[in-house]
């Protein structure tokens, strides 16, 4: 089973560690790509600060995500797991499970897959500096970060799912890096709660992110394999989560979550 989940915005950055290495990461077939995008992000980011801000979707207020994308080639890295943060990654708390449960660590390592528009896809432990650059992004020189990413990725990532079920939890922006052609289920968090006396049902996300970290966690810990949507849904349905068919039809799942 393979799990692609989105980045997120959210991050720490990494002190006094080594840079990243080039090649180090998954898929090291990768690497110019990785490396031309990282030219293309500190060029755009030492030039004009407004020009800069309006291209990666940033405020006045983050003027100081620039100075992190022009050191991104020489600044400190550290795993993905202690890089990103935000509800989803709070919630599965992989930090946590590398010094609680060492063998849910090992396989969120072999099975999570995060999407990011300058990396394409990192796992857990490979080493990162602290950047800014979503998916829909649009790079001087390069263009679509999207669209050099779902060139990139095609062949690379469908070898390396094979014939595993991919379980994909992405946000919207990150699905078109990559669409797994595959065995796939997709999962919506729904939330449920009664205004007026009415049951009324929504996504909201907080609760879509944070239920996702959760469940990732739970199957990380379960040590479950599944090989189908099917199955996958039974597993979540024996870990606790409320689990129904999906509006958006096969392999697609609704995680209903109730207000108390």
């Amino acid at each position: 089973m393979f799990i692609l989940v989105p980045p997120s915005e959210g991050k720490t950055a990494p002190t006094d560690a080594e840079p990243l290495v080039h090649g180090s990461l998954v898929l090291p077939e990768l690497t110019a790509v990785r490396v031309s995008l990282m030219k293309a992000l500190s060029r755009l980011s030492s030039g004009s600060p407004t020009r800069a801000l309006a291209a990666l979707g940033l405020s006045e207020g983050q003027l100081g995500e620039l100075t992190h994308n022009q050191l991104v080639a020489t600044a400190p890295a550290a795993p993905a797991a202690d890089v990103y943060r935000g509800v989803l990654y709070e919630a599965l708390d992989l930090p946590g499970l590398r010094t609680d449960d060492p063998e849910a660590y090992r396989r969120a390592q072999e099975s999570l897959l995060v999407f990011s528009g300058l990396w394409g896809v990192v796992r857990p432990q490979d080493r990162i500096p602290y950047y800014r650059c979503s998916a829909g992004v649009k790079l001087p020189r390069i263009g679509s970060v999207t669209a050099v990413w779902k060139k990139a990725l095609a062949g690379p990532l469908a070898d390396l799912a094979g014939e595993k079920l991919v379980v994909d939890l992405r946000s919207t922006g990150y699905t078109g890096m990559w669409r797994p052609t595959g065995s796939t289920v997709t999962v919506r968090v729904v939330h449920e709660r009664v205004v007026g006396g009415v049951l009324k049902r929504s996504v909201v996300s907080h609760f879509n992110k944070a239920t996702k970290g959760r469940l990732v966690r739970a199957l990380l810990v379960a040590g479950e394999e599944p090989k189908t949507p099917e199955e996958f849904a039974d597993a979540l349905r024996d870990l606790g989560f409320r689990v129904e068919c999906g509006a958006a039809g096969a392999g697609a799942l609704d995680v209903v979550v109730a207000e108390l």
